[in-house]
């Protein structure tokens, strides 16, 4: 009990000093040194844990699914007005990234450089399931309560808006001088400001 307990405080202490490394270093810069220098760990001890840094991201990738997906889905699933779940919807999503703020670039990057081998690899365990929220937007259409728009596109525009921030991130704190303080407050405040502009967009 008690080795199985100091592997678990080891494995989160790993966990921690990747998060670490990969956000101030990026996911090509980082190295399995830097990485057990963070933890306060030698290199050997930081291969028994975990092979590669790769190995490493899918354990973080994986923990972020299961912290942000059920809640997704719960906000897909409910009988909330659309404008809540719009609502809703940013404020997990963006919180959750906000925690991982390295992985949409990271995914970006193994999606385009292994599509079919990244899917089956990561995305195991429950996966987000919009169609009720898709057929929610479809309603609003019909009924005339919203602009005519695909709820695809809706969808799109939504995720584009939170997701797209986190991947240019680099280039803004480049050409914009924004630091790390700075970005994430920028990204609190899109925690409003996204859902307003989507609704304002669609609301008639």
């Amino acid at each position: 009990m008690v080795k199985k307990d100091k592997d678990a405080s080891t494995q989160e202490r790993i966990l921690l000093a990747a998060k670490k490394v990969f956000v101030g270093k990026g996911m090509a810069g980082a190295r399995m040194q830097d990485i057990a220098d963070e933890a306060g760990i030698n290199k050997a001890l930081l291969h028994y844990y975990f092979k590669n840094k790769e190995q490493l991201f899918e354990k973080i990738f994986q923990e972020a699914a299961t912290l942000l997906f059920p809640k997704l889905n719960i906000i897909f699933d409910s009988d909330l007005p659309l404008f809540e779940k719009i609502e809703k919807f940013a404020e997990e999503y963006i919180t959750v990234m906000m925690l991982n703020p390295f992985l949409p670039l990271f995914v970006l990057n193994e999606i385009t450089r292994d599509p079919n081998n990244f899917v089956k690899k990561i995305w195991t365990g429950d996966k987000p399931h919009p169609q009720k929220l898709m057929q929610q937007i479809d309603k609003e259409v019909k009924k005339g309560t919203i602009k005519k728009i695909s709820a695809v596109q809706l969808l799109m525009n939504l995720t584009a808006m939170i997701i797209f921030p986190f991947v240019a991130r680099p280039m803004y704190q480049l050409t914009i001088g924004i630091n790390e303080k700075e970005f994430r407050a920028i990204m609190e405040e899109r925690k409003t400001l996204v859902p307003k502009f989507i609704i304002d967009s669609i609301r008639k």
